[in-house]
Order: C-alpha cells, then structure tokens, then sequence
C-alpha cells in the first residue's frame, strides 16, 4: 500500500509560492516593460473603464495574461483573481488563491510616469496573506515579502531587508489617494486637512501598492486610502507588514464570492505605518 504524500514544510510552501510569485510578476513586468507611445496611441490600446479617468490597456490584459500562465503552469489547483481577468477556478481547488493586479499605476503608465508595476500575492484557504511581490520596471525595484520571512528589495543588484520608516522622525510625508468619483473625491478631499494633523507634506503617487512598499521601505512614513480593491493592497501590505509597519487591510467580501459591493469598497480603509500613526486615521 502506498503511503500518503507529506505535506510540504511551512518554510518550504512559503519558499515555493514566493518563488512564483517572483516568477508571475516577472513576467507581468517583462510586457509592461515593452511599453511604447506609438502603440498606447493606438485608438483600440487604451479604453475607460466606467469612470472617467479609470483605464485600461492593451498591456494590462497582456500583463495579466502573463502572470496567470506562470501561475497556471506551476500551480494548477490555485484560484486565481485578477483585475481584468476576474475569477478563475480550479476544478480540483487547493484552497490557494492569487490575487493580480497586473499593472497597478494604469494611468502612470499611460503617462510615462514612473510609479507603476505588477502585483501578485498568494493567501491561503483562511484569508491569510502568505507571499507577495511587486515588480516596478521603470524603478528597477522587486519588492517582496513571505509570511514570517521578512520583507525584502532588490534593486540594481543589491538586495536589502526593509525596517519600515524611522520612528519619530521630523518632516513626516502622508501618502494617499483619491477616487475617480468626483463625489467620492471632494469627500476624500475634505478629510485630508484632518488626516494631516502630525504630517510635513503629502505625496499622491498614484500607485497603492508601490505606496505600501515606500512604506515598508521608509521612503513614506505612512499610507492611508479609503475604497481599494483587494488587488491593490494585497501584495504591498503584505511587504510592509513583513517590514514591521502596523497595517489595516479592508475586510472585503472575496472575489470569488463576487464581493465587494461598492458600498463595502468604498467605506473600508487601508492603511500603514509606523506604530504611533495607527491612531491618525479613520475606523
């Protein structure tokens, strides 16, 4: 009689999907990368997604088509969502999921503004975040984390251990972001005068995953915006919080459960930061 296979070691799944996760938002990166103004030009290459301001390109499908074929190549039985693909579900399901944002930053990109990349991040059956990373080829930064394992940047050769900003330093700088809802926006728009009370300045990159990663590297000294989807936040905030910021993630219906709802999106908060900021930001 043959025995059952074991169960990979914790350290080893960790190691295994991070290695993927590496892989699919390399590969994600890699199509943005080829990005050129001639095709973005294109009349069919860049359309709106409902509100003004929201697109979506010919690379974001090709991006996302490519870390799903990674994803699919060495992880059959994951879920997988995505946002331009949505859901994808296995027939034999593992209880992993993938969630993808492929191009994080669409109007950056568009724009030749820098602040834009692939994100990908894996949880388990419970919800829990296991491995992210975010790949920025414009920067030349790789951004990644695992659960338990820390949070880590390669950039030009050289890999560094993230620590999160500098507690208590002068000159604090607020990161966020604002809806494409003009209604939405002058909300968020007259909460900002109260979410800078302690701040120096305030930077809108565009960008909330590589916002979450300025974090954890202590470029920002903290993040916080109302209305995200899952795929932004899922891969930076893991990385900060490997990074050893304090982070809230919005408790959003999953996906593939068809969640959320605008109204859900748009009442919950994602925020980091160094401890002692926990308390500048809205429940």
């Amino acid at each position: 009689m043959n025995a059952a296979p074991e169960c990979p070691r914790a350290e080893d799944l960790l190691a295994e999907l991070l290695g993927v996760a590496r892989l699919a938002a390399a590969a994600g990166a890699k199509v943005l990368a080829g990005r050129n103004d001639a095709a973005l030009a294109a009349d069919a290459a860049v359309n709106n997604k409902g509100e003004a301001g929201d697109w979506v390109t010919a690379y974001d499908l090709a991006a996302e088509t490519a870390v799903r074929d990674v994803i699919a190549a060495h992880r059959p039985h994951d879920a997988i969502t995505g946002e331009e693909h949505g859901p994808t579900r296995p027939e034999d399901p593992s209880g992993y999921r993938w969630s993808i944002d492929p191009l994080d930053g669409t109007t950056n990109f568009i724009r030749n503004i820098v602040y834009y990349g692939t994100s990908v991040a894996v949880a388990d059956a419970n919800g829990q975040w296991l491995a992210g990373v975010v790949d920025a080829p414009a920067l030349g930064r790789v951004y990644y984390a695992s659960r338990g394992q820390g949070a880590w940047l390669e950039a030009g050769g050289t890999r560094t251990r993230l620590t999160g900003p500098q507690h208590g330093r002068t000159g604090r700088i607020l990161a966020t972001g604002f809806s494409y809802d003009p209604d939405v926006r002058a909300e968020q728009a007259g909460l900002l005068g109260g979410l800078m009370e302690g701040f120096a300045d305030v930077r809108r990159l565009g960008s909330a995953a590589l916002d979450l990663c300025l974090v954890a590297d202590g470029t920002h000294d903290a993040y916080g915006e109302r209305g995200l989807n899952e795929h932004d936040f899922a891969a930076g905030a893991l990385v900060a919080e490997e990074a050893g910021c304090w982070v809230r993630r919005p408790r959003l219906t999953s996906p593939l459960d068809g969640g959320p709802d605008d109204a859900d999106r748009l009442a919950a908060w994602t925020c980091a930061g160094t401890l002692e900021l926990a308390g500048k930001f809205p429940l």
